[in-house]
């Protein structure tokens, strides 16, 4: 698969945040429509809307999420309907999971926090 590959694509997000002792922080799911890759820049994503599977509707009111260019997380979904926030997703084109840790202590107001993303590379679970 190619970065180009993903173009006009839905997908489903899982992310784990870790703190510095691999402890969970949080987990959070997305869903969305790629609209652009770089090799540079990464995958950037418009993100659904509540109610809303199809990037084209309220696009102004959607946020882009950018993920790191990598393609071993990306795992073609099986169909079916997903719950995601407060909406469902329907036969998404992608199941992509990302595990992001912390990497220094905590940082003063204001200063940059940093953070190590890391590509799951199982195929997630689904409906087990």
């Amino acid at each position: 698969m190619q970065l180009t590959d993903t173009h006009n694509k839905t997908c489903l997000i899982g992310l784990s945040y870790f703190d510095l002792q691999g402890e969970p922080l949080k987990q959070s799911q997305l869903a969305g429509k790629v609209i652009k890759s770089d090799a540079e820049e990464g995958i950037s994503i418009k993100l659904f809307t509540a109610g809303e599977q199809d990037a084209k509707k309220g696009a102004e009111k959607s946020a882009v999420f950018i993920l790191p260019p990598t393609l071993n997380c990306w795992f073609v979904a099986p169909k079916g309907s997903y719950p995601v926030q407060s909406t469902k997703i329907e036969n998404p084109d992608y199941l992509v999971t990302w595990d992001i840790h912390q990497t220094q202590k905590d940082t003063e107001e204001g200063q940059h926090e940093w953070w190590e993303w890391v590509p799951r590379t199982v195929p997630p679970q689904v409906g087990q």
